[in-house]
């Protein structure tokens, strides 16, 4: 049987790990590590949304660790923050977009209840994408939503992502 070591948010946040880990209840919890197809999107991704920055009024940002909860700060793949930006060097707000990028060691019941949980803290979308076929859904407080023709559209914002003209770049 494994033993947890608990730690405090002021260890967690002043201490840098490799690869970073999220943090949970005083516990550190490990994330899986992206392969080639993960990287790659998530690199495409940040320049595609670095480039519509001040077009959509936003600001993108890749593993940055985010205080959702009291004792939880999960780490997204990529998220968006609409301006004006947090304060501080961790956010205590949910940002706009969350996206999660599938790792190979992923299972999708934990990608879900992850997702499910940022959702009832109050991230209002979810992005779960599988980088090899591009195939993704958008979760809310409203149910999932396969992402019709790759591209999310946010409802009531300019931001639209074309997965395939990302890919593209």
């Amino acid at each position: 049987m494994a033993v947890e070591t608990l730690i405090s948010i002021e260890e967690y946040l002043d201490t840098s790990y490799s690869p970073d880990r999220e943090y949970r209840d005083g516990v550190l919890v490990e994330r899986n590590v992206g392969d080639e197809a993960h990287s790659r999107l998530q690199a495409l991704l940040a320049a595609y949304l670095v480039g519509c920055r001040k077009e959509w009024n936003m600001e993108p940002y890749l593993s940055l660790r985010v205080k959702v909860r009291d004792q939880w700060y999960p780490i997204p793949d990529v998220c968006i923050y609409t301006l004006p930006d947090f304060e501080g060097r961790y956010p205590e707000r949910p940002p706009l977009l969350w996206i999660e990028i599938l790792s190979h060691d992923d299972r999708m019941v934990d990608v879900w209840a992850k997702a499910n949980e940022l959702i009832e803290n109050g991230v209002p979308y979810v992005w779960i994408i599988d980088p090899n076929t591009l195939e993704s859904e958008l979760r809310t407080a409203g149910g999932v939503q396969p992402v019709a023709d790759k591209t999310l559209r946010i409802p009531d914002t300019p931001i639209v992502i074309p997965l395939a003209d990302v890919m593209e770049q």
